[in-house]
């Protein structure tokens, strides 16, 4: 057997092949569609595959030729042969009345059934293949449109260029570096501007100011609260966050404050924060259960303010988020504030803080800004996930390494001065 594949546009476009190759004698064996070309499965052409044999015995030879084929009557043998002329008029696109004498049907061999190209396909198929498609063309415009960007920031002056590559080693999202590239483009004297590397820093740290002055609160801690718990993984500063936070209102808003740890799982804990309320001369109380913290807030009900302080608890940890929970029911005036260390990675930041904001938590402390030079993730949590940073700590001193978060001087620790780069 004599077998050949075709990769054409279309059926009909193979009938000729098949019958000029392997003669009026082949067989169809099958037919499919298929993708040709392209990159990575992108800009690749639909073809059609069609897979036709001839078998040897019936191409002419002595034993062919030796038996006598018995004639038929001519109405017969147009009846039987009617279905097939049909069959291939519908699998060509054709009515059976448009088929050319060249485009005559392939009679199959007479062992084997005529092979019937594939139906159309069915409903649900075709809006599968719909929905592939738009999802393809899809990426590949965000594709084409992120190498535009970034052809078009290749192609800008060098103090542009500059900004960019800033505000990536300071892993902002690329969302945000492309809406700040085109506030700086639209701006009227953005031609002029942008060849001076201090105007395009100046313009920069101004957008960002405008983006994040939405977050700055006034005043002190949530003046509407009278309870501020503190959560967050371990690690982050939470204990000396609080101290600082309490010798402020204690010292310099001349409150009354009181204290509550529920951090029994780390060793000294306790004990850290007993050392800080002995030196501002507060009361602490100590919970182990949700039952003693209702006992510790009326053992407190005297105060201005309350601050407790909980577990460092394993984020990726349902029951222990909600265990943290249980212990922040007070009944009355409190809030939340997430303590995150500008340390971690973005990533890693962004982990930690997505499980709190789906129990209600949208406000931040950001703690060990002395020991970093990254700065992104605060932009990047407050402008994608509307955080509100509520201070900045910087160093380990009570209460001097703390102060209230301010968008001008984020902004201007995020862009820079230019001295590296």
């Amino acid at each position: 057997m004599k077998v050949k594949r075709y990769v054409v546009a279309s059926l009909p476009e193979a009938l000729p092949l098949i019958r000029g190759d392997l003669g009026h004698d082949a067989v169809i064996l099958s037919t499919k569609e298929i993708k040709t070309g392209g990159i990575l499965g992108l800009f690749g052409k639909r073809r059609m595959e069609v897979i036709a044999a001839l078998d040897g015995r019936s191409s002419g030879g002595a034993a062919a030729a030796a038996k006598p084929v018995p004639a038929r009557p001519a109405a017969e043998a147009q009846a039987e042969d009617a279905p097939r002329e049909t069959n291939l008029a519908a699998a060509a696109g054709k009515p059976r009345a448009e088929l050319t004498p060249q485009e005559a049907p392939i009679p199959p061999l007479a062992a084997k059934p005529p092979v019937r190209p594939p139906a159309a396909a069915s409903a649900p198929a075709s809006e599968a293949l719909n929905d592939e498609l738009l999802q393809e063309m899809r990426g590949l415009m965000s594709w084409i449109r992120q190498l535009g960007l970034q052809q078009e920031t290749d192609g800008r002056s060098g103090p542009i260029r500059q900004l960019m590559e800033r505000l990536e080693r300071q892993e902002v999202a690329a969302e945000w570096r492309d809406k700040l590239l085109q506030e700086l483009q639209a701006e009227p004297d953005f031609d002029s501007f942008s060849q001076q590397p201090e105007a395009v820093r100046e313009a920069a740290r101004g957008a960002i100011e405008r983006w994040l002055s939405p977050f700055e609160s006034g005043g002190g801690i949530l003046d509407e609260a009278r309870t501020i718990h503190f959560v967050g993984p371990t690690g982050v500063g939470k204990t000396t966050t609080i101290a600082k936070l309490a010798a402020c209102e204690t010292l310099q808003r001349q409150r009354s404050v009181g204290l509550i740890t529920a951090d029994t799982y780390r060793i000294a804990a306790v004990d850290q924060l007993r050392t800080y309320a002995d030196i501002l001369g507060i009361p602490l109380e100590v919970v182990f259960s949700p039952a003693e913290a209702a006992r510790a807030y009326q053992q407190l009900a005297d105060k201005d303010l309350i601050l407790m302080d909980t577990a460092g608890r394993n984020y990726r940890s349902e029951l222990q988020i909600n265990e943290v929970s249980s212990m922040l029911r007070t009944g009355g005036a409190s809030e939340t504030c997430l303590v995150l260390s500008l340390t971690a990675r973005t990533s890693d930041m962004k982990a930690v803080a997505l499980p709190f904001l789906e129990h209600g938590v949208t406000k931040a402390i950001f703690t060990k800004l002395d020991e970093t030079r990254v700065y992104g993730a605060l932009l990047n949590l407050a402008l994608s996930h509307n955080l509100q940073p509520l201070y900045v700590a910087s160093g380990q001193t009570v209460p001097d390494d703390l102060e209230r978060f301010s968008s001008r001087r984020y902004a201007a620790l995020l862009i820079g001065d230019g001295a590296d780069g």
